[in-house]
């Protein structure tokens, strides 16, 4: 094993971005470090904590950064399952020290009628995918990459989309190595988010794998999606504690922040450089379908505001999905109510209107009843007469399989049930 790890460390690998051939020469005996972005050759991984990976079998072929990704042939079904094992995979570009994918993505959810015959939008390997449309018309997409976020990423890609069809890639707008700060003593960045506020972009996201964790913000300097991006927050630590970090702007302006399970919201300054006042303790009120959830979930937390009421959301596992969870309120303190699973399987994005004022919810697959894992996607959603959301009966050809029928559902009378109940 170990002369096989010497003769693939000095293997040349050949990585194409964006149509351009870029080669590194990998030789771990001589601890040479590493390009983070085959477009950005002089910027590499600092040696350190963070230089070598830890649970992949063989660290000469692995890679912080997923790249361009191209369109989906096929159905795009299989996938990746990334943990502290290792990775699993099934699809065309296999890397040798990866597993076998297994029964991971089954696809029952499809069969038993919770959702439409999806199809991932981009092929590349993304988790925790997030989407949002921005004042120059142009959507932008972004999540947590790399082949294995248990593992070591490099920090956060970003893709760009006039249609939510064909994506050009942004690449690596923010390192960990190069722009970190606090984040250095950490191995991984987890569930970036992209938002538009203020009218410059401004990333939520979270670090783990090392000492501590918590979360942060950054915002671009110049107002481009490609950055600079800087951290707002004086201090040089994280904003908070623990996981996947949001931020929303009201109509009014004021723009909040949230994290975890979305039990605490906190008004932001301005200038996003901290906290405006205490914790805002979000209440909630156990209603809705007799045997429903009960609870709004664990983690992944997503707030927005559509048809004049506030949702606050978060991921849960209901009855074996990694299921986007969402609750209803008239003010964005609470109380929150109407506790339901929104979009199934679809749990770790975010909520996004289009163009032309569809709303969506981003998918990326987390759990065995999902067709496909950790690619990006999106699926259309509505909203019944009590706000509470639902998988839209319709939905537009190039999110579903090849010859799918846009009218999903298998009946007339299912569709009525789905939009009444």
């Amino acid at each position: 094993m170990v002369s096989v790890l010497k003769y693939a460390a000095r293997v040349a690998i050949a990585v194409f971005l964006c149509g351009s051939l870029a080669v590194a020469q990998v030789d771990l005996n001589v601890g040479k470090t590493r390009p983070l972005n085959p477009e950005l050759p002089g910027l590499v991984r600092a040696p350190g904590p963070r230089s070598t990976p830890v649970t992949t079998g063989i660290p000469a072929v692995y890679s912080g950064v997923s790249g361009p990704g191209q369109p989906v042939e096929g159905t795009g079904y299989g996938g990746y399952r990334t943990g502290r094992e290792g990775v699993m995979y099934r699809g065309p570009d296999p890397k040798d020290g990866w597993l076998p994918f297994g029964n991971r993505a089954l696809g029952t959810a499809v069969t038993a009628g919770l959702l439409p015959p999806l199809r991932p939008i981009w092929d590349v390997h993304m988790r925790d995918t997030t989407i949002c449309l921005a004042d120059d018309g142009f959507y932008y997409m972004t999540g947590s990459t790399g082949d294995n976020i248990w593992d070591l990423n490099d920090g956060v890609e970003l893709y760009k989309s006039k249609d939510l069809k064909t994506w050009d890639y942004l690449g690596l707008v923010w390192s960990v190595d190069k722009d970190g700060t606090w984040e250095k003593q950490l191995r991984y960045v987890w569930a970036p988010e992209i938002h538009f506020v203020n009218h410059t972009f401004v990333i939520a996201y979270c670090m783990n794998g090392g000492d501590g964790g918590g979360t942060g913000l950054l915002v671009s300097k110049s107002g481009k999606p490609q950055g600079p991006y800087t951290n707002p927050v004086a201090s040089n630590k994280p904003l908070t504690g623990g996981i996947d970090a949001t931020v929303f702007q009201d109509g009014d302006g004021k723009v909040y922040f949230t994290n975890g399970a979305g039990g605490t919201l906190h008004l932001m300054k301005s200038d996003l450089s901290a906290f405006d006042g205490p914790a805002i303790n979000v209440k909630f009120v156990a209603t809705g379908n007799s045997g429903g959830p009960t609870r709004i979930g664990h983690e992944g937390a997503s707030l927005f505001k559509a048809n004049g009421r506030y949702y606050l959301g978060a991921a849960d596992t209901y009855q074996g999905r990694y299921s986007s969870m969402c609750s209803i309120a008239d003010h964005i303190e609470g109380p929150y109510t109407n506790i339901h699973e929104a979009v199934p399987c679809g749990a770790g994005g975010n909520y996004f209107h289009d163009k032309d004022g569809n709303w969506w919810c981003t998918y990326f697959g987390n759990d065995d009843q999902s067709p496909w894992r950790e690619k990006p996607g999106i699926v259309k959603i509505d909203f019944r007469k009590d706000g509470t959301i639902f998988v839209a009966d319709e939905q537009p050809a190039f999110v579903l399989q090849a010859g799918a029928r846009a009218l999903w559902r298998k009946n007339a009378a299912t569709a009525a049930s789905t939009r009444a109940n």
